[in-house]
């Protein structure tokens, strides 16, 4: 069942992106007067269609094999490599026969939709499921508490939020950014004193590790138990709603973070627990769960939340859709200087359905869509041949040098960078299987 429900995941997300960003290229081709033959989702190889039907001189369907989909744009070489049509006399309302800057702009157009549809995801996952943020100023009350990984960088618990690369922020979400593992300068206020953390360019691997250690949170205050789990290694031990947590195993505790920090540490073992209850002291036995839990809930944090208005969900939309996308292409960046392992960073159908998650979460679902929008985007707009980055560049080949390159040139740039990408496809698949295993 979870592997139909990650399948099924997966093909409503790229159904998502790919029908947005090829109706880019739609509405951009009618907008110059382009003809549009066919208009699919997925492809219909050997002429296999799940569903069809005609509307003015455009065929739209549903084709069987789910790996994206495209429209066929008149008088364009593409995909379909229709060379019979390619020898014919241009028509009036044929791709090839308007000015570069129009067919530059249908090109650009399916990359443009999967921008703003990443920005428009991320604004309502922002608006309609976080609805709150948590300001820095709220965390500097305290300062942030530093764990392991945090103490390694130079952070120290109580440490107070200035600046990242030198400017002011106002969530704390984007002091600890997914761009900022790829490097950053954080100014923070150590008692009075202005000081300069690193974040070195290799963060994003040790937080991706195996292993990975517990880095910077806003975990630096006091707390109680606030519920107990029936049933858990808590309640088992008896402890109440109330209860203060003073020491684990010996180790003093007074805010939530040194507590979590001695939990999981000792993830499968019965640790001495020192509690406060009315006004008394007293000594409990807990077994710790494999996962570092205990079966308690604790009070909420003392920061005073900030609501997102529509203005501010749309400006973090952008904010973060922007991270994600300079992240990501930071981490390619670092696949091709072979500072990564390609196996390990690129993903294919398999690995990307088990990324949408075994259970159907509709906030994952939209922020992992979102994300894989402006993968799409950026991995589309890359200069290989068959891509549309591809045509963008023979585009402005030919905006500058006022020549248009031959057609017969043309089909065969397509057909090498057709074999290409279907010979990195089967890579991609095959790894993804290998993966498995």
């Amino acid at each position: 069942m979870s592997g139909l429900i990650m399948a099924a995941q997966l093909i409503l997300g790229l159904s998502i992106l790919v029908l947005l960003h090829e109706l880019g290229h739609y509405l951009a081709a009618r907008a110059f007067g382009i003809k549009v033959e066919k208009f699919y989702l997925f492809f219909d190889a050997w002429k296999i269609k799940l569903f069809k039907f005609k509307k003015g001189d455009t065929e739209y369907g549903i084709g069987w094999l789910p790996l994206g989909g495209y429209v066929k744009i008149a008088g364009m070489i593409d995909e379909s490599m229709d060379k019979e049509a390619m020898k014919e006399e241009p028509k009036p309302w044929e791709f090839r026969s308007k000015p570069a800057w129009q067919r530059l702009i249908v090109m650009v157009a399916g990359v443009f939709m999967n921008l703003i549809l990443g920005v428009i995801i991320y604004t309502f996952v922002i608006y309609g499921y976080h609805k709150e943020y948590i300001p820095v100023s709220e965390v500097n009350t305290t300062g942030i508490y530093s764990y392991e990984l945090g103490r390694e960088l130079g952070f120290k618990t109580g440490d107070r939020i200035i600046a990242v690369d030198g400017d002011e922020v106002e969530r704390y979400k984007d002091v600890f950014s997914v761009l900022n593992y790829f490097g950053a300068t954080i100014t923070i206020d150590r008692n009075g004193s202005k000081v300069e953390v690193v974040i070195p360019d290799t963060l994003y691997r040790m937080l991706k590790s195996e292993n990975p250690k517990q880095f910077v949170e806003p975990h630096n205050f006091a707390f109680f138990v606030d519920s107990v789990i029936k049933d858990s290694p808590g309640e088992e031990a008896g402890l109440k709603k109330g209860d203060v947590f003073v020491s684990v195993n010996n180790v003093y505790t007074p805010v939530f973070g040194s507590f979590s920090e001695e939990i999981q540490r000792n993830k499968g073992k019965e640790v001495s627990l020192v509690i406060q209850r009315n006004s008394s002291l007293d000594t409990l036995m807990v077994v710790v769960d494999s996962t570092g839990k205990i079966g308690v809930g604790i009070s909420d944090p003392p920061y005073k939340t900030k609501p997102y208005t529509l203005g501010s969900a749309i400006n973090y939309g952008i904010v973060e859709a922007r991270q994600i996308l300079v992240a990501n292409i930071k981490g390619l960046g670092k696949v091709f200087s072979g500072q990564e392992d390609a196996r390990e960073s690129v993903a294919g159908p398999i690995k990307i359905a088990t990324m949408y998650g075994a259970d159907w979460d509709w906030m994952r679902f939209w922020s992992f869509t979102g994300l894989l929008s402006l993968i799409l985007a950026f991995m589309n707009i890359l200069p290989i041949p068959a891509l549309d980055g591809g045509h963008v560049v023979f585009l402005l080949i030919e905006v500058v040098s006022g020549r248009k390159i031959p057609d017969n040139v043309m089909e065969k740039i397509q057909v090498v960078g057709m074999i290409l990408l279907l010979t990195l496809m089967a890579l991609i698949v095959g790894n993804d299987i290998f993966g498995l295993f």
